[in-house]
């Protein structure tokens, strides 16, 4: 074999194409590198810390000093432009929707206002407004407890380490009205130093601590979760754990499922509130999107909330997870598409498919509610005692709880469709035998005819009906909102001021 010098003398054009293919080597390796240095430059700026703030620090701004993707992404939160088929991110009025949710929740204060949910920039805001806390002012005091503050802000771990967790719970809603001004946010999930994700809740905690578990062993992806877990929860205010105190408490002790809890429930005999029409003892459920979830399919695969809602996102060479927290739906190529290769429509199809369904069952279960409830209230104007009553009120206990389950997770017909549809079928079946026990029992006070029902075809006239006198509440609110919340802003922006952070 000749050696490649004397090739080149005699055939010189190898020689130039060796020379320009290793000027282009060269180049090419030169790219890569100078690739490489920038962005591990750009990794060091980003991951820097500007600013040097407590574990405690309320005010998310202060935390997207360090982190400004994240933190711009997440006041995208404030978005209220997406809506679906059934859902979406516009604040809409549900009981104008659909007014039969007013005769399942008369004498609770759902039946005043509740609208679909907004993002969780407006989660102060939306407190604020709702007719569901009152109108505290010139001495009248809240009709909900502190506790509805809980998972508003990230003002309330703040708040919960400097007086204790049981003396932030006491009292009712007004007495922080100065203190959480701060949307849901950063310390709510993430430590300060190292920005580990961080369980700031504590009834998540005695949670697993009652069953046996240690969240501290958690794994990250379990805690991509986990997090959200501390509110998209079930819960209720239990005045056994603190004397005097409406504590924050998970019914997980039992179990997580519809059953379990319903089972737990009547275990202790609780009861939210005695319903205006049928004097049923209720049970509302809260949001349990985490109980429904972790049962679905995506959970079983291994897949955390921050998955779907949250998917990571590439910017200027840097990968870090997007902050904001939506439907899937309104971002399909990087939630579903990262695993299904479906093309979007048919994702889309498939979800709205599994919803329809759903919604379908749903509302058959909610007319039987309604007129459940209606009966009921016709049987004690007939007559009929308590012993009479009881199993009735029983039936329709647990047929509500089980539709308010399926209802107030709002992505449990995706979540898992068929869990849902179990509960929602359930729910049938006590609410027909509840429906049953009526029409014998009304027989025997000499009534064979179908209960009259009243008209309930808009919100108005469903909530006239149930007795509410909504120009009052709406007025007494509007004065709340203009005279009240101004001079908590107000106090809280001055206390603020004094806050100290570090320039690094």
């Amino acid at each position: 074999m000749q050696p490649i010098s004397e090739i080149i003398k005699k055939k010189p054009w190898i020689g130039w194409l060796l020379f320009f293919a290793t000027v282009i080597v060269v180049f090419i390796l030169g790219l890569f590198a100078s690739t490489i240095v920038e962005r591990r430059a750009e990794s060091v700026f980003v991951y820097t810390p500007q600013v040097e703030h407590s574990q405690f620090e309320p005010r998310n701004n202060v935390w997207g000093e360090n982190f400004p993707r994240q933190y711009q992404s997440y006041m995208q939160t404030a978005d209220t432009t997406f809506e679906s088929k059934h859902l979406g991110s516009t604040g809409k009025d549900a009981l104008e929707d659909n007014p039969d949710m007013v005769i399942l929740w008369s004498g609770y204060a759902f039946s005043r206002d509740y609208n679909q949910p907004r993002g969780h920039y407006y989660a102060i805001e939306d407190l604020y407004n709702t007719l569901r806390v009152g109108a505290p002012m010139d001495g009248n005091k809240s009709i909900q407890p502190n506790t509805c503050w809980t998972c508003k802000s990230p003002d309330v771990p703040r708040l919960m380490e400097e007086h204790g967790v049981a003396e932030f719970y006491a009292g009712t809603w007004e007495m922080w009205g100065e203190e959480v001004v701060n949307h849901v946010g950063c310390a709510d999930c993430h430590e300060a130093e190292t920005m580990n994700l961080r369980i700031s809740r504590p009834a998540l905690v005695e949670a697993f601590d009652r069953m046996g578990k240690d969240i501290n062993s958690a794994s990250h992806q379990e805690m991509r979760s986990l997090v959200c877990a501390q509110c998209h929860v079930e819960y209720y205010f239990s005045k056994d754990v603190v004397d005097g105190v409406d504590y924050l408490t998970f019914p997980w002790d039992m179990g997580k499922n519809v059953d379990d809890i319903a089972e737990y429930f009547d275990k202790i005999e609780f009861t939210d509130w005695i319903h205006g029409l049928s004097r049923a003892p209720m049970l509302k459920a809260q949001h349990p999107d985490y109980e429904v979830f972790s049962t679905g399919i995506h959970a079983e695969r291994g897949v955390a909330c921050a998955d779907c809602h949250m998917p990571y996102k590439s910017e200027g060479g840097m990968k870090y997870t997007n902050h904001h927290i939506r439907s899937p739906l309104a971002n399909v190529s990087s939630s579903c598409q990262v695993c299904h290769r479906e093309e979007t429509d048919d994702l889309v199809k498939n979800v709205y498919d599994r919803q329809d369904k759903i919604y379908e069952i749903r509302t058959k279960l909610e007319n039987l509610l309604v007129k459940t409830h209606i009966e009921a209230e016709f049987a004690w104007e007939m007559g009929a005692t308590e012993k009479e009553m009881d199993d009735i009120l029983m039936d329709i206990r647990h047929a509500q709880w089980r539709w308010d389950f399926a209802a107030a997770g709002h992505g449990n017909s995706f979540h898992n469709p068929l869990e849902t549809s179990r509960m929602i079928s359930n729910g049938i079946e006590l609410a027909q035998e509840a429906r049953l026990k009526l029409s014998r029992l009304l027989a025997s006070k000499g009534h064979n005819e179908p209960v009259p029902m009243p008209d309930i075809s808009t919100k108005e006239k469903a909530q006239d009906y149930i007795g509410l006198d909504m120009s009052t509440l709406n007025a007494e609110k509007e004065q709340f909102l203009n005279t009240v919340v101004p001079k908590w802003l107000e106090a809280a922006k001055e206390r603020e001021a004094t806050y100290k952070t570090t320039r690094k």
